[in-house]
């Protein structure tokens, strides 16, 4: 108060310094830095516990394996995986090679080209022995469960396709579920390991497929490989029905024990004549050898998903197989054989009398006849719809050139002619 009293009337001391009210903070306190350096304090903290301050390459003064547990206990799963993935996929390997190392050699008997090298067998060559002694280099890997191979250069036969279709053991999870919902829904199939081999035969078109025949065919001699075409087919019980369900051309046929033919497997057929014809004693005694490791064996000239155009009905002739794999496949050879000699058997004996083939004609045409029904309603609605679209803009073309009277009075003669139209709908109903 004396100081204040002091400013207001004056003191020989002088004018007060406006800075003196501050005099407490002018000289705050430097702070000092943190020793880096661990001290006894740091030495007593981490003998209590806590961790102490360490450089950061340090990984192993500052961790404890407490701070891995959830590591470790997703490493074993990650294990047990990558485990289940080495074994699945060396196992559908090695089952590959075997089929092949069965396989193959019958096949370069029979073809002059197999695998997809391109490279034609020579009889004194010594790719041959190569071939011979690694069969398996003529497949190729699709992915972990598919390896599939390739055979051309055969009288009456244009190209085999041979896939093979193998479990996913290399995925325990797909793996597991295949086989869970195979057991509890019936529509579901189960893993299997078979094989499918597809083959094209010519019939009489090896001008068209095989360029150096179009060029030349003078100095070389083509053979007649026509057939009739026609369905028929072999199959075990076991798969007739998903056989039926799955494939259009199977559906035409039916279906006939047959008694030459071991219990398990059915005839599916268009007439008896066929079976009669193409069902001969070496291939009996090949399916009963084959066992239940056979599946199916069809000879069509239909598509195997039904045609939703006319162009789809063209008839594309070819022989399919599927066979389980075994563990030996001196059973199943035979039937493979018999197989790739089959197109031999259609082009010497698959001509049928004329009462067969107009049976067999008047169900494709009549198929062809609906699908040309479906085609022509297709184009009328497209025809309706272009009509609709063009008198549409026609109408609304002359509304813009008119006034709003005169579009009030073009709208009610609209109207009107509406309102007529549908009292004659109903006249004519009455």
């Amino acid at each position: 108060m004396a100081g204040m009293l002091k400013n207001v009337f004056g003191s020989s001391s002088g004018p007060a310094n406006p800075d003196d009210d501050f005099a407490d903070f002018v000289e705050a306190p430097n702070p000092s830095p943190a020793s880096l350096v661990a001290d006894s304090t740091t030495v007593q903290a981490s003998s209590t516990g806590a961790v102490p301050f360490t450089a950061w390459y340090r990984v192993w003064e500052r961790t404890s394996p407490r701070d891995f547990m959830q590591e470790a206990m997703i490493m074993p799963f990650i294990l047990v995986i990558l485990l289940f993935h080495v074994w699945g996929t060396r196992k559908n390997r090695r089952k590959a090679k075997e089929w092949a190392r069965a396989h193959i050699p019958a096949l370069q008997k029979e073809f002059a080209v197999v695998g997809f090298d391109g490279v034609p067998r020579s009889e004194e060559g010594d790719s041959v022995t190569v071939e011979l002694v690694n069969p398996e280099k003529s497949l190729k890997e699709k992915s972990a469960n598919e390896f599939s191979t390739y055979a051309t250069g055969r009288q009456n036969v244009a190209f085999l396709d041979i896939a093979l279709k193998m479990p996913k053991r290399y995925n325990p999870i797909t793996y597991l579920m295949e086989y869970a919902f195979s057991f509890f829904f019936d529509s579901w199939e189960a893993p299997s390991e078979k094989y499918e081999a597809v083959m094209y035969t010519f019939d009489g078109k090896e001008k068209d497929l095989v360029p150096v025949l179009g060029k030349d065919t003078a100095s070389l001699k083509v053979n007649n490989s026509t057939y009739d075409g026609f369905i028929w087919a072999v199959v075990h019980k076991s798969h007739m029905r998903k056989f039926r369900t799955d494939r259009y051309d199977a559906s035409i046929t039916f279906s006939k024990d047959h008694p030459k033919l071991p219990s398990w497997v059915t005839v599916m057929s268009e007439s008896a004549e066929i079976t009669d014809t193409l069902l001969t004693p070496d291939l009996i005694k090949a399916i009963e050898e084959a066992g239940h490791d056979f599946e199916f064996l069809i000879i069509s000239d239909q598509p195997v998903d039904k045609p939703t155009k006319i162009d789809e009905t063209v008839p594309k002739k070819r022989i399919q197989l599927s066979i389980n794999l075994a563990s030996a496949y001196t059973a199943t050879l035979p039937l493979f054989n018999q197989f790739l000699r089959l197109a031999d058997k259609l082009v010497a004996s698959a001509h049928f009398r004329a009462e067969v083939m107009r049976k067999l004609r008047n169900v494709r045409e009549e198929e062809i006849k609906k699908l040309r029904r479906i085609e022509e309603e297709e184009k009328a609605e497209e025809r309706k719809t272009a009509a609709e679209k063009i008198k549409k803009e026609e109408r609304e073309r002359i509304l813009r050139g008119m006034t709003a009277d005169e579009q009030r009075k073009f709208l009610e003669r609209e109207t009107q002619k509406d309102q007529r139209r549908s009292q004659k709908k109903q006249t004519r109903r009455g």
